[in-house]
């Protein structure tokens, strides 16, 4: 069965009760994980920080994104490990977009790491485009590593006319 067609769940904001699961899940997944206190800081500046679980409370995943000055930034989006694959990024993505819509962000941006395939299909199916590059910006194994810089127009109208830069 299909992690979609089972979700019955539903996103709530993040409590800092939740912490726990969420840092478990955090630490999971990412080799350079996030720490308490930036989760806390998070919650304590008034970002949109959100939960997807199941309808008895298991945390399945979690998005992390301010929003301001007609922007919003993806700063966090995770799952964890053994539901990946599954749609639920994807369903987590498109409610920190719809937030954003809702904060009136005219564009959405992110970093990735180029050796996220899963995730760059994932923010590429979701129309997000490369538009530049942050040298040396994630911790790595040896050393550093680059971080794609990706955004999402949400108000094409209301956006200004790009101009290029001569």
């Amino acid at each position: 069965m299909s992690a979609l067609r089972d979700f019955g769940g539903r996103f709530r904001s993040m409590l800092h009760v939740d912490l726990k699961d969420v840092l478990a899940i955090e630490k999971r997944a990412y080799e350079f994980a996030w720490t308490e206190g930036i989760f806390r800081d998070c919650l304590r500046v008034g970002y949109q920080c959100r939960v997807l679980e199941t309808p008895h409370g298991f945390i399945q995943g979690y998005g992390v994104m301010s929003a301001a000055a007609g922007e919003a930034h993806i700063l966090n989006l995770c799952v964890r490990p053994e539901l990946q694959g599954r749609g639920l990024s994807r369903r987590l993505l498109d409610d920190l977009l719809a937030l954003a819509a809702s904060s009136c962000a005219q564009t959405v941006f992110l970093e990735v790491r180029p050796s996220n395939q899963r995730a760059l299909r994932l923010y590429a199916n979701a129309g997000f485009c490369e538009v530049g590059l942050r040298r040396g910006y994630y911790p790595a194994a040896k050393g550093r590593e680059d971080a794609l810089v990706l955004a999402k127009e949400l108000a094409e109208a209301a956006a200004s006319p790009k101009q290029s830069i001569a």
